[in-house]
């Protein structure tokens, strides 16, 4: 647990100070500003509606890492299934583009409910809340199982697919343990409703369900101890938690960084923050990168999560 960073939101949430704040994936890396002090190369938007059609097509190409090298990690994960070590991982990987585009173009263009561009480094266009509090309740989001729209039947094969109602469950079930930690009254409100999902040259059915807890009223004084107690996001790493963020730190060959860790803003009486996924990177040579990933089980097949993950590379324009 970074104690600085705990101490520092709990600090603001105190004295009812707006902030806007980011956290990395192992919490390590992080900033929080005053929102009236808030850095002019850091750019967000929360839009709490977004329409699903597409405007623009934007194609990006990609050089992912062979299928082959995708196996070997999925293997490995499957092993550890098989061994009772983990039940539900999320596998993620980085995949070089090359778009005319710069960053802020690409932020100018993405349309979705939490946007941020962070200096000159990345851009983030996620569809996926993390948590929210208001009138001292909190809820969480979780979104899992992803399926093109054009598929026949899409709505009905996704929410009928063993495969995704497991993955969807698990994940259900361990944000709901997480939620537990900090609140009481804890109960799924909504079970397995479908978003539609603005994909680039496509639309995604994505299934989410929504999770709500009670705070205590001063929970403001809390807020560090809040999102440190939950972070990382269950939801892009897997049950149980703690030995399957184990195993995706030997399997993943990257640094996530920023990547699956979240942003938010409180206003001095809301909290309202996002998973970092949809995530473009620019590193030093100025090359830029896409992360992304997908949730492994044992009913995985290891082709079609392959294509998921080179299915969520895209632009929601």
């Amino acid at each position: 647990m970074n104690l600085a960073l705990k101490d520092i939101l709990n600090k603001y949430g105190s004295k009812k100070e707006p902030f806007f704040f980011l956290i990395s994936y192992d919490l390590k890396n992080y900033v929080v500003q005053p929102l009236k002090d808030l850095d002019e190369d850091i750019q967000f938007e929360i839009n709490e509606k977004v329409s699903s059609k597409i405007h623009e097509n934007i194609n990006l190409s990609k050089s992912p890492l062979s299928f082959e090298e995708y196996k070997k990690k999925f293997n490995i994960l499957q092993e550890n299934i098989k061994e009772g070590n983990t039940y539900l991982l999320n596998l993620t990987t980085k995949t070089k583009i090359d778009t005319h585009l710069s960053l802020d173009e690409i932020y100018s263009k993405a349309r979705a409910k939490f946007k941020l561009k962070f200096k000159d480094d990345f851009v983030c266009f996620s569809p996926e809340r993390f948590i929210q509090i208001k009138k001292n309740k909190i809820f969480t989001y979780p979104m899992k199982g992803t399926i093109d729209a054009k598929v026949p039947n899409a709505e009905a094969r996704i929410l009928g697919d063993i495969k995704e109602m497991a993955e969807h469950t698990m994940v259900v079930d361990l944000l709901r343990n997480d939620l537990g930690i900090v609140a009481n009254k804890v109960k799924v409100e909504k079970f397995r409703y479908i978003d539609k999902i603005n994909a680039g040259n496509k639309k995604l059915l994505q299934i989410s369900s929504k999770i709500s807890g009670h705070l205590d009223e001063n929970w403001h004084e809390k807020i560090g101890d809040i999102l440190t107690s939950l972070l990382p996001a269950g939801s892009i790493t897997g049950t149980p938690k703690r030995k399957t963020i184990e195993i995706l730190n030997e399997v993943e060959d990257y640094e996530r960084d920023y990547y699956t860790g979240v942003f938010g803003v409180y206003d001095g009486e809301t909290l309202d923050s996002a998973v970092n996924i949809r995530f473009i990177e620019k590193n030093s040579m100025g090359k830029l990168f896409y992360k992304s990933g997908g949730g492994i089980t044992c009913d995985s097949n290891v082709y079609t999560e392959y294509l998921e993950l080179l299915d969520k590379i895209y632009i929601p324009a």
